[in-house]
C-alpha cells in the first residue's frame, strides 16, 4: 500500500508540473496565423515514413543508424514503462504479461534495445566531448545548450544502465527462488546475470525493486526536464512531421490577401464577395515578429533539437555568412518565449520595442538565403526553415520597402520591361533570328493550336550565354518535329525570382498576366529549360488557375531516349570526362535527378559525380534572387565553392541543366581560370551536338 500510495502521489506530482510546463509552450498558439491542415490520410503515411522508420535520419547512414536505432528502442522500451504505471498504481507486477508470446517478445527486445542505446548515449557523448563534431557549434551554440544536450543525453544513460539492472535482478530473483518468470531477457541472462549470479533471492529482489524505482523517477523528473529543454523534441518531432508540408520544396504558398488586391489593380472592375467584412487593422504583408507567423512554423520551432543538420548544409553558411537556419528556428522559439507572456497580457496589442526581424533577424542574414531548400531537405522532423526567411522578405520588401538595390533594379525592370534586366519586350524573340520558331499568335491566327509552349524564359530570350541553349533545344525540337510554338512577345517573366525576393505583389501580377496569356491560347502543355520557371509554372501558378501539364527540357529529351530515338555515335565528347551539377529547383525542389544522368549515359564519355551530388548537391549560389544582388559578406562565395566541387572531379566539362547555375559556373570557372581547360555546357547543348545539328 505504501508503494502504491508514494507513487500515486509521484505520478500526480509530474503530470501536474509537466502540464504546467508545457501549456506555457501551446497557449501562445492563438496569437499565430491559422493555417488548416487537410489531407489527413496523406499525413499519416508521411509520419509513418518519416518519423517511424527514420527514413530522413538515413540521409546519414552510420550516425543515422545510431539515432534511429535509439528510437525504435524508446518505441519499444515505453511499452514497459507504461507496465510500470499501472503496476505503480494497482499494486501489481508484470500486469501485461497476460499478453504471453507477445509479451516476451517486447520485454526480450527492451532488454536489447536498453544495451543498444546505452552504447548510442557514449557515442554521442563522445562526438560532442571528445570529437567535437563541427555542427554542434555555431555563434548561436551558447554552452548551456552543451550543459543541455550533455544532461539529456546523461540521464537517458542512467535509465538505460537501470532498465538492464531492473531486468538483471528480476531474472536473478525468478531464478533463485524458481518463480515463474514474465518476459524475456536474453541481454540480462546471458551478459549481466553472470557477474551478480552469488546475490541471494533477498538481494536480487531488493536491487530489483531499487532499480525499478530509480528508473520511473528518473522518467518523471526527465519528462519535467524536457520542456525546458531543447530535447522538447521528444514530444514534439513526430507530431511536427504530421503537420509539416505535403507539398514539393519548391512550392510557396500563395497570399490570398495580395491576390484580391492585384485582381483589382489588373482589373478595376472587378467584383468580389461583399460579405467578407474587414475587421479591425489590415492584414501585414509577411512577418514582422513571431506572432505574424502561421502556427506550423511556431510549431516547427518547437520541434528544433538543434542538431545543426540543416546549418551544415546551408550554402551561405558554409561560405562563411551569417546566415544559419538553425539560428532561425531558434530565435523565432526564443523570441515567442520573450514576447509570449506580455501577449496573453495584453493581446495582439502588446509591443516591446523588439521584434523577430531586426532585432533577431538581422537583414544580412535573411538575404544571405538562396532558397536552395537543403535546410529543408535535411531536417529530419520536417521543419521548415525558408517559410520564415520569406515572410521576413516579404515583409521588408512589401511594408518597409526594404530590398537590396541589385534586387530594387530587378523589381523595376520586370514591372516595366517583364524582364530581370532593362530590355524591351519587343526583343524577345532576337534570340530565335535563323531559326524556325512558330509563334502561338501566328499559329492561333490560322487556326492550329500547337500541342507545347515552349517557355523560353528571361534568360533565354536575353542571356547572351543561354540564348545559345534555347537555340539548341529549338534544333532538337526541330529535329523531332515536335509541334511546338512560343509567345514570342507576349511572353513575360515567371516571377519566380520575384517571389522568392519577397515580392509577392510583383510577383503576383506577373503570374495573373502571363496565365490570361496562356489559357488565352488554351495551352495544355509547356515544356521549359529553366527549373525555375518549371516549379513557378508546375507548382505555383495553379493556385492562381493557370494548370498546365509542365515538363522541364531534360525530361522531355528524356522521352525521347526512351524511345529509342536520341542515338548519339558522335566522337565530338569522346575521351571528355563530364560531372553533372543538380539544379536545386529541378533536385531538391522537383525530385528530378534521373532524367538528366540518363541523357548524359547516351553520350560517348566518361561521367564521374561530384562529392555533393543530387539531394545533396550544394546550390550554385544565385536562386532567390542572389544572382541579381551583391552577396553578403563571408569567406567566398558560393559559386566559387561549388566550381571548386566540380572542379575536383578532373571533369573537363560540366554540365548542367540551368541558365542560373549556367551563369553562376561559368563565372566561377572564369575565377579560377579555367575557362580554356573545362567547359561548362547545358544538356540541351551536348545532346544537339551529339545529334550533329
Amino acid at each position: 500500500m505504501v508503494k502504491q500510495i508514494v507513487f500515486s502521489i509521484a505520478l500526480l506530482i509530474t503530470l501536474g508540473v509537466f502540464a504546467y510546463s508545457i501549456q506555457r509552450y501551446f497557449r501562445y498558439f492563438k496569437f499565430t496565423k491559422k493555417k488548416p491542415l487537410g489531407h489527413l490520410w496523406a499525413r499519416l503515411w508521411k509520419t509513418i515514413e518519416i518519423a517511424g522508420f527514420q527514413t530522413k535520419i538515413f540521409r546519414r547512414p552510420i550516425i543515422g543508424l545510431v539515432h534511429a536505432s535509439m528510437f525504435w528502442g524508446f518505441m519499444i522500451i515505453i511499452f514497459g514503462s507504461i507496465e510500470m504505471v499501472f503496476d505503480g498504481l494497482l499494486r501489481t507486477e508484470k500486469i501485461f504479461s497476460c499478453l504471453g508470446w507477445f509479451y516476451n517478445f517486447l520485454m526480450g527486445s527492451g532488454d536489447i534495445f536498453a544495451l543498444i542505446i546505452a552504447i548510442a548515449m557514449i557515442i554521442f557523448i563522445a562526438r560532442r566531448v571528445i570529437f567535437h563534431v563541427k555542427r554542434f557549434s555555431g555563434i548561436e551554440m551558447k554552452p548551456v545548450s552543451e550543459y543541455d544536450a550533455l544532461l539529456a543525453l546523461a540521464i537517458i544513460f542512467l535509465l538505460m544502465i537501470s532498465l538492464m539492472g531492473m531486468n538483471t535482478f528480476y531474472y536473478l530473483w525468478a531464478q533463485k527462488t524458481g518463480e515463474p518468470m514474465a518476459g524475456a531477457y536474453p541481454i540480462a541472462q546471458h551478459l549481466w546475470a553472470p557477474l551478480f549470479s552469488n546475490v541471494t533471492p533477498q538481494q536480487a529482489w531488493f536491487w530489483y525493486q531499487f532499480n525499478w524505482w530509480f528508473h520511473i523517477l528518473s522518467i518523471f523528473v526527465f519528462a519535467n526536464i524536457l520542456p525546458y529543454s531543447k530535447h522538447f523534441h521528444v514530444f514534439m518531432s513526430i507530431p511536427n512531421v504530421f503537420v509539416s508540408r505535403l507539398e514539393p520544396l519548391g512550392y510557396i504558398e500563395n497570399m490570398e490577401n495580395i491576390t484580391k488586391e492585384v485582381k483589382m489593380m489588373l482589373d478595376p472592375n472587378a467584383t468580389f464577395d461583399e460579405t467578407e467584412e474587414e475587421e479591425g487593422e489590415p492584414e501585414r504583408f509577411g512577418a514582422l515578429d513571431v506572432d505574424d507567423l502561421e502556427w506550423t512554423s511556431y510549431f516547427n520551432s518547437l520541434a528544433c533539437t538543434e542538431c545543426g543538420r540543416c546549418t551544415s548544409v546551408c550554402p551561405a553558411n558554409i561560405t562563411g555568412k551569417l546566415l544559419s537556419p538553425r539560428k532561425v528556428m531558434m530565435n523565432t522559439r526564443a523570441r515567442m518565449k520573450e514576447k509570449g507572456p506580455g501577449l496573453l497580457k495584453e493581446g495582439k496589442a502588446y509591443d516591446d520595442g523588439k521584434h523577430l526581424v531586426f532585432d533577431y533577424l538581422t537583414e544580412e542574414e535573411l538575404w544571405a538565403c538562396t532558397m536552395c531548400n537543403a535546410c529543408a531537405q535535411e531536417c529530419p522532423v520536417e521543419i521548415n526553415q525558408p517559410s520564415i526567411i520569406l515572410e521576413a522578405r516579404r515583409y521588408l520588401v512589401m511594408e518597409e520597402s526594404k530590398a537590396p538595390s541589385g534586387l530594387n533594379t530587378v523589381f523595376t525592370n520586370i514591372e516595366n520591361n517583364g524582364a530581370p534586366w532593362q530590355f524591351s519586350s519587343e526583343d524577345r524573340l532576337l534570340w530565335a533570328e535563323g531559326l524556325d520558331v512558330p509563334v502561338m499568335a501566328d499559329k492561333f491566327a490560322n487556326n492550329e493550336k500547337p500541342e507545347y509552349l515552349l517557355w523560353v524564359g528571361s534568360a533565354g530570350a536575353f542571356d547572351d550565354r543561354y540564348k545559345k541553349v534555347m537555340q539548341a533545344f529549338v534544333k532538337i525540337l526541330n529535329y523531332f518535329k515536335v509541334d511546338f510554338a512560343v509567345l514570342g512577345t507576349e511572353e513575360s517573366d515567371s516571377g519566380d525570382v520575384v517571389r522568392r525576393a519577397g515580392n509577392e505583389m510583383l510577383f503576383q501580377m506577373q503570374a495573373l498576366t502571363n496565365i490570361e496569356v496562356l489559357n488565352g491560347y488554351e495551352v495544355k502543355k509547356i515544356v521549359t529549360c529553366d527549373p525555375h520557371d518549371f516549379n513557378t509554372l508546375k507548382n505555383e501558378y495553379p493556385d492562381l488557375g493557370g494548370k498546365y501539364e509542365v515538363v522541364h527540357h531534360t525530361q522531355f529529351l528524356r522521352k525521347f531516349l526512351d524511345e529509342g530515338k536520341i542515338k548519339i555515335d558522335s566522337d565530338k565528347f569522346a575521351g571528355s570526362t563530364i560531372t553533372y551539377h543538380d539544379p536545386c529547383y529541378l533536385g531538391r525542389a522537383n525530385g528530378e535527378y534521373d532524367a538528366p544522368r540518363e541523357l548524359l549515359k547516351a553520350i560517348p564519355s566518361v561521367k564521374v559525380e561530384m562529392e555533393k551530388n543530387r539531394s545533396f548537391a550544394l546550390c550554385c549560389g544565385a536562386g532567390g534572387g542572389q544572382m541579381f544582388k551583391e552577396a553578403e559578406k563571408g569567406d567566398k562565395e558560393v559559386f566559387i565553392e561549388r566550381t571548386e566541387q566540380a572542379l575536383e572531379t578532373g571533369a573537363d566539362i560540366i554540365c548542367t541543366a540551368c541558365p542560373f547555375c549556367m551563369t553562376m559556373l561559368t563565372d566561377g570557372l572564369k575565377y579560377k581560370n579555367k575557362e580554356e581547360d573545362v567547359k561548362n555546357y547545358d544538356i540541351a547543348e551536348l545532346v544537339s551536338i551529339g545529334l550533329r545539328l
